[in-house]
């Protein structure tokens, strides 16, 4: 199945895990029956019910059957991929989770999903993650968009002299379609740390005093390689907790979890009719 794409020209090359995407791609055009997505979707904690609240559902496929894709064993994290349709045409592939960097410390591993993304003919990916909010106004359940981030993971998934503009790295154009949609979203910048631990209120302090708003373990490292290979990119946590030492509660990823589920189904709509309206 021939995949066309506009981002196809940024896939050539001998760049690490560009064959790989090109592989996933053509797995998913084959078993989905799709030869061509609009747009990407990686759901993060809180995010899972975006699949409902979209479309048709064409198929759904396990990362197990897809290359270069392997679970986590998080709890929370749904691993597959379903392909949609939405009211207006446009077919969407839903990745149910991401591949973290935490797992293996594997920045090319963590490019991989929106790499496929791009591989399948997808112009745009939405980027979704559950977080620590470092604003005491940003209680949990509280949906914001992700204006700018800070990358402190010490990696990339860059290599060589592959000079990317960052300068607008989460579209002006899709905030302001986000926010016509609800006006009363919020702004912020996401902080990636490298995790799996959760973040000291040292560092938390730390992240704040650099301009931070959202502290998280995921997103920016996404970010990186979806602008390398030329997708716009949308990007939305959702306050799972608030970060370290702004309150007096300890961090347990039940929590999350917790707050995530609690606000799933409002913030699913909401994600769902941004993406229509994109």
């Amino acid at each position: 199945m021939v995949l066309v794409s506009d981002t196809q020209e940024f896939l050539t090359g001998d760049h690490p895990g560009f064959d790989l995407a090109r592989q996933a791609a053509e797995v998913l055009a084959d078993k989905l029956g799709i030869a061509h997505h609009d747009i990407g979707i990686v759901l993060g904690s809180g995010w899972a019910h975006t699949v409902d609240a979209l479309g048709d559902i064409n198929g759904e496929v396990s990362f197990a059957e897809v290359p270069g894709l392997a679970g986590d064993g998080v709890a929370g994290h749904v691993q597959n991929i379903t392909s949609v349709r939405l009211p207006t045409g446009l077919n969407v592939l839903v990745f149910g989770s991401r591949t973290h960097f935490y797992a293996n410390r594997d920045a090319q591993a963590v490019a991989h999903v929106v790499r496929t993304i791009a591989a399948t003919g997808a112009s745009t990916v939405v980027l979704t993650n559950g977080c620590g909010g470092l604003n005491p106004n940003l209680q949990p359940g509280t949906p914001v968009l992700i204006s700018d981030h800070i990358n402190l993971t010490g990696t990339t998934p860059l290599a060589g002299p592959e000079f990317v503009d960052m300068t607008d790295a989460y579209a002006t154009r899709l905030r302001a379609i986000a926010k016509q949609v609800e006006p009363s979203l919020t702004e912020g910048v996401y902080v990636q740390f490298a995790g799996p631990q959760y973040e000291t209120p040292a560092e938390v302090s730390m992240a704040a005093k650099l301009g931070g708003d959202l502290v998280g373990m995921s997103t920016a490292l996404d970010t990186i390689a979806a602008r390398h290979v030329g997708l716009e990119v949308l990007g939305m946590s959702l306050v799972t907790n608030a970060g370290a030492g702004v309150t007096d509660a300890p961090l347990s990823h039940a929590d999350v979890i917790a707050a995530g589920e609690a606000a799933a189904p409002r913030v699913s709509k909401l994600l769902a009719d941004i993406i229509q309206a994109i």
